[in-house]
């Protein structure tokens, strides 16, 4: 069946919810995982140079170190499983992209993520990082929404 289980999370609830699901999964499996966690660019809006190394430089670092916080607290929840669970934090202007990228670096052979199943206009102006996964990845996807 499934060998090995790219499982990406933002962090929020919704995501833990997958997360604990995914792992779940992996256990029953006997697979391994790697965790996800993509954070975006920093963009400039209107500062002067100065403040815009600083500001870049510190929201990149507290990017990174909430990533890995997160990713911290699923390798321990892994562990607690005797699920075996390798992290990733990469930063990429498209999430998607990266998510697609990292399952195929790392030989996933499916790709488990949550969505908060958002429609209407809101799908449109938000937009959709499991939407985009599932229409671009040759990988299959395992969607968890969420719980009523």
């Amino acid at each position: 069946m499934y060998h090995h289980i790219c499982i990406p999370t933002d962090g929020s609830p919704l995501s833990d919810h997958a997360i604990d699901q995914a792992l779940e999964l992996a256990k029953t499996l006997r697979a391994r995982v790697t965790v996800l966690c993509v954070t975006q660019p920093y963009h400039v809006f209107a500062v002067t140079p100065e403040q815009m190394i600083a500001v870049r430089d510190d929201y990149e670092r507290e990017a990174r170190e909430m990533a890995r916080s997160h990713l911290r607290t699923v390798e321990a929840r892994a562990h607690a499983l005797s699920v075996p669970c390798d992290s990733v934090v990469i930063e990429d202007e498209f999430p998607y992209e990266a998510i697609i990228a990292i399952a195929h670096e790392r030989g996933c052979d499916l790709i488990a993520m949550a969505s908060h199943g958002r429609r209407g206009i809101k799908a449109l102006v938000l937009g959709s990082e499991t939407l985009k996964v599932l229409t671009h990845s040759t990988i299959p996807v395992l969607v968890y929404r969420q719980p009523s």
